[in-house]
């Protein structure tokens, strides 16, 4: 067997970032950020309005599917993130999915990297509430990054994922995974109870949650999976209103900062 770390950190997946790190400048306004590239397809960062300022917050990074796009996912999570006070950040891929699906880790994880570094330089982030997420390849890409980074990732959530790419596994992430019974892309019986059984024979700490539906991201598993991040709203706290749209493609955003 090849000894992973002879391959390189970069090419088994591993980052360089990691969270905890006093800022170096200003937090940044809240709203919409946009953190380009040379390359283009910026990731985009959500700073919710009232963050505290003498605690380390929270951050979840969101990935979209397979020829989508920050806008196409962040309507599904940009109330909680509001509601719950945490960092959304949502990359984009250089290409039509991620890297790893394509053939291999490469320019994705570097600009991921990247953006991490610099919502680090603006805000302190809490190393137990990282959590990588994504949908459809998205959530591929999530579960294969946040269990070959688990040193960086409290917690993962794969939302009708297909599979899990990790060659090698780092610390212990919580891991979360929703998918539709009646899923016609990835049918559940092939990916999400394949990946189960991966994780719980492999001892992670996971919660599979089943809906009625297909291959969509739906408003209760949503909240389900931002109470597995951050636990459970206290006894009276109001819920987010999120639109019902039962599809992924609303193009509602948060508005640009100033």
């Amino acid at each position: 067997m090849i000894d992973p770390s002879l391959l390189g950190g970069a090419l088994t997946g591993r980052m360089t970032f990691r969270p905890g790190a006093a800022p170096a400048s200003d937090p940044l306004s809240p709203g919409r950020h946009a953190l380009s590239f040379a390359e283009g397809r910026e990731a985009v960062l959500v700073v919710p309005e009232n963050l505290p300022v003498d605690t380390p917050l929270p951050l979840l990074v969101m990935f979209h599917g397979a020829g989508g796009e920050a806008n196409r996912v962040l309507p599904h999570f940009v109330a909680h993130a509001r509601a719950r006070r945490f960092l959304l950040l949502a990359p984009q891929s250089m290409y039509r999915t991620w890297d790893i699906v394509i053939g291999g880790h490469g320019p994705d994880l570097e600009r991921l990297d990247a953006a991490l570094f610099r919502v680090a330089e603006h805000f302190r982030l809490d190393p137990e509430r990282l959590a990588f997420a994504g949908f459809s390849d998205g959530g591929s890409y999530a579960l294969s990054l946040g269990l070959t980074n688990g040193d960086v990732s409290s917690h993962v959530i794969g939302m009708s994922a297909g599979f899990m790419n990790a060659f090698t596994q780092t610390g212990a992430p919580r891991v979360f995974l929703a998918h539709g019974r009646s899923d016609s892309q990835l049918p559940i019986e092939t990916s999400a109870h394949t990946t189960a059984r991966r994780l719980l024979e492999s001892g992670y700490d996971l919660t599979l949650q089943p809906f009625d539906g297909d291959h969509v991201i739906t408003p209760l598993g949503v909240a389900r999976a931002i109470d597995f991040f951050l636990g459970p709203q206290p006894a009276g706290a109001v819920a987010p209103l999120v639109a019902d749209s039962g599809r992924h493609q609303s193009l509602e955003t948060m508005p640009p900062a100033n």
